[in-house]
């Protein structure tokens, strides 16, 4: 589905978790879902259609049918239902949520601090660090919700958990 390595979507939770699956889908373009809900569910063909017809804010709960049900099918109904949970609690509350990729820092590194380069890179969020800086110089990049601009910043990590966005769509936790 994707055009290069970062962007492919693995069946295997080894390789993307099942809440990485879950975005996928949810992630949708709006012209894609109709097609998607057909090739990649076992929902019956009227049902489809009658989805199909969902315009503006209706496509969204239409979006998550599509990430609930293509998920439950790859990894079953309690990774679906962990997934849309974690994704609700992270979105619609802000909050840091259980069963995002996460970083557990040791000790020394919290107290002392890393570059948000290094995290970026370590949570798996970034590819190489050339492309995180660049992320942060665009504004692209998040700490708790906060856009961070300073591509030199040092991470100290005091009260857990930490929420890092790389983009609107990639999330991990720091810990």
């Amino acid at each position: 589905m994707g055009k290069t390595a970062a962007g492919a979507v693995w069946l295997n939770e080894d390789r993307l978790s099942p809440y990485d699956y879950w975005q996928f889908w949810r992630n949708t373009e709006d012209a894609d879902v109709v097609r998607f809900l057909k090739l990649f569910t076992d929902l019956p063909m009227d049902e489809i259609e009658r989805l199909g017809r969902a315009k503006g804010a209706e496509l969204n709960a239409v979006k998550e049918r599509l990430a609930n049900e293509a998920t439950r099918l790859s990894h079953g109904a309690d990774a679906a239902r962990e997934a849309a949970a974690t994704s609700k609690q992270a979105f619609e509350h802000g909050e840091a949520a259980q069963g995002l990729p996460t970083l557990e820092l040791e000790h020394e590194e919290r107290s002392s601090g890393v570059t948000l380069v290094e995290l970026l890179v370590r949570t798996g969020l970034s590819s190489s660090k050339s492309e995180a800086r660049r992320a942060i110089a665009g504004r692209g990049v998040r700490l708790d919700g906060d856009v961070v601009e300073d591509v030199d910043l040092v991470v100290l990590v005091q009260q857990t958990p930490v929420r890092l966005s790389f983009g609107r769509k990639r999330h991990a936790v720091l810990k």
